[in-house]
């Protein structure tokens, strides 16, 4: 054949076309499938391509448009059957006119890349990278996504210029469609591995969660060669004194991962909980040690002295059949016997024989939550009285669970468990927004409201957004709303109390300390506090009018109401003769069974209407 003039391959179209069919089924059965990996499938590709269509090589690129650059990424030399040669990953600058024409076309193609106009209005670089390589023709086809070019496959053909029938050509641009469908399988594969990890990790910490810890214990817990794997599970319940909460779980966390290492699976399984599983059988003593270094870890990560752990162990050799859950279960239950029984920073092995009633916690904590959210809770409120004449002037909100039996479980019954379990925040929330839309709609709009606020509740950085919205939605005047706070959770960390107090404040509603005179506070800090009302504890109420003790106390506190501006209200009062006692002190706000037990909404909206 005279140089220049095109080689012609197309001796039998029809059988050259099933060549090309057949090479195109045969890759797909091979290349899509799971195991099949984004590399292993460009190998797949390339080698099909050059083989199939018998040129010198088959080429992927990439175009990363952020640096403006086309780099290969794989390459397939048929001559030598190798895969990624030395220096295969060269790259050029994205802009030219050949790059253009890759973004409008289905496929380039040049049977002589001396003579193509395309090509020789590109640049001198792709006009170099031709020359080296020896490229006399090729097949370039785009690899396009959801419309965006991605890239591109070159067919490259070595030699004497080459004509291309119509069934090569459809064959490269099907390739280029091979090669764009690899990148979107890995791009589904990267993103359900993104959610299956989101799923199963911690966005606060990155730790693995509950779940992921379950699978590692569950196939931990799989017989290996017919023997039952001795398994322990170690979980840490945090117990943390003053602000930072979260703050101080994240250092904890890091501490943790960084202390333990690959010697076990450690998950974030609670707000303040993680738990581990030790990739290798332990004895007790060795499972009481890791316990023991775990406890020192989280310590020493806070260093503050605020945040200790309560360590409990389980292993499955006290389980009656091989149950992940049950061992994680076990752990906890152990800790939570070491935290009931003071024991922080020491640790507890589970038995079953001694807790029973920790048991009967976790169900109430399951109860609960299913209560909250299949709209079992409700509120009730308990009128304040004017002692003088009995004038209802407000109400306080009580959380109530509807039991089985249609009756009302008092706050008191499970307050302690939301608390503990993290349920209180949004279960606060809930209650604050509900009581004020109730408020809009009494009869009376010089009513004030009260609603409690927990010490959990009153450490989220969120509670004064909380408030505004609740303020918001319903329409609530600000002024109408008293937030109440036991004086424990205010005078912990008072710098901090008062900051919060203030942005509250800010927004125009009231704050009240709420049983005072049971958390041994110091007058001089109660001075600091931006509070506007005292409201006296129950306990020194009930000894009135007889316990000489309480008269005295419940008069000083009304005395210091009055000194520094706060308004003082009473609280458990139950009799005519307390309310006579409690006038003497100079009291005249009041509230308890003498005037009413708390009672559903609609009531206490008759009893103000009436």
């Amino acid at each position: 054949m005279a140089s220049g003039q095109a080689m012609d391959y197309r001796q039998d179209s029809g059988a050259w076309a099933r060549r090309h069919n057949h090479a195109l089924v045969s890759l797909a059965r091979r290349v899509w499938t799971e195991r099949c990996t984004l590399d292993t499938a460009l190998a797949q590709i390339c080698e099909t391509a050059a083989r199939t269509l018998e040129v010198a090589r088959v080429n992927v690129w990439r175009l990363h448009a952020t640096h403006g650059v086309l780099r290969c990424v794989h390459a397939y030399d048929r001559a030598s059957g190798e895969h990624n040669p030395p220096g295969f990953d060269e790259a050029f600058d994205a802009g030219s006119e050949y790059d253009r024409q890759l973004d409008r076309v289905r496929l380039i193609h040049a049977t002589d890349v001396q003579r193509d106009v395309t090509l020789s209005a590109a640049d001198a670089v792709l006009g170099d990278y031709l020359a080296r390589h020896q490229v006399s023709s090729l097949l370039d086809a785009p690899i396009r996504s959801e419309g965006e070019l991605l890239g591109v496959v070159c067919h490259e053909h070595v030699g004497e210029p080459r004509s291309w029938s119509a069934e090569d050509e459809a064959f490269a641009a099907s390739i280029g469609d091979f090669v764009a469908m690899a990148y979107e399988i890995q791009r589904r594969r990267d993103a359900e591995r993104r959610l299956r990890y989101l799923e199963l990790h911690d966005p606060q910490t990155n730790l693995p969660n509950r779940d992921h810890l379950l699978e590692v214990a569950h196939s931990a817990l799989r017989p290996a060669h017919g023997e039952e794997a001795s398994v322990a599970a170690i979980h840490l319940q945090l117990e943390h004194d003053g602000t930072g909460r979260q703050d101080a779980v994240v250092a904890a966390a890091a501490a943790l991962r960084g202390g333990l290492g690959n010697e076990a699976t450690l998950a974030r399984v609670r707000d303040d909980g993680f738990a581990l599983v030790p990739r290798r059988p332990l004895r007790e003593a060795e499972a009481l040690d890791l316990a023991g270094r775990c406890v020192s870890l989280v310590e020493e990560a806070v260093g503050d002295g605020t945040t200790r752990a309560a360590a409990g162990i389980a292993f499955s050799r006290d389980l009656s059949s091989p149950s992940a859950d049950m061992l994680l279960r076990n752990a906890e239950l152990a800790s939570q016997r070491a935290r009931a029984l003071g024991m922080l920073n020491r640790c507890e092995v589970f038995d079953a024989g001694r807790h029973g009633e920790l048991v009967v916690r976790m169900r109430l904590e399951r109860a609960l939550r299913e209560a909250y959210e299949q709209g079992q809770l409700d509120l009730h409120y308990q009128p304040v009285v004017d002692l003088r004449d009995g004038r209802i002037v407000g109400a306080e909100a009580l959380l109530r669970w509807r039991d089985d039996r249609g009756g009302w479980r008092p706050c008191s019954e499970f307050i302690d468990v939301a608390e503990r379990s993290g349920l209180i925040v949004p279960l606060g929330r809930w209650v604050l927004l509900e009581a004020c839309m109730a408020a809009m709609a009494w009869p009376r709009a010089d009513l004030q409201l009260a609603v409690n606020v927990s010490a959990r509740q009153f450490e989220q950085p969120g509670l004064v957004a909380d408030v505004a919205q609740a303020l918001q939605v319903s329409g609530l005047a600000a002024e109408r709303l008293t937030l109440e706070l036991t004086e424990t959770v205010l005078l912990h960390d008072a710098d901090v109390a008062c900051e919060t107090l203030a942005r509250l404040r800010a927004l125009g509603v009231r704050i009240a300390l709420d049983d005072f005179g049971t958390g041994y506070s110091s007058l001089a800090r109660l001075k600091r506090l931006p509070i506007d009302c005292l409201k006296i504890d129950r306990s020194f109420v009930a000894g009135l009018p007889g316990d000489g003790r309480d008269q005295a106390i419940v008069c000083a506190i009304a005395g210091i109401g009055r000194e520094i501006g706060l308004d003082v209200v009473a609280e458990g009062v139950e009799t005519a003769e307390q309310v006579t006692a409690l006038l003497g002190c100079g009291l005249t706000r009041g509230q308890g069974y003498h005037f009413g037990a708390a009672v559903p909404d609609l009531a206490l909206r008759a009893r103000l209407a009436g």
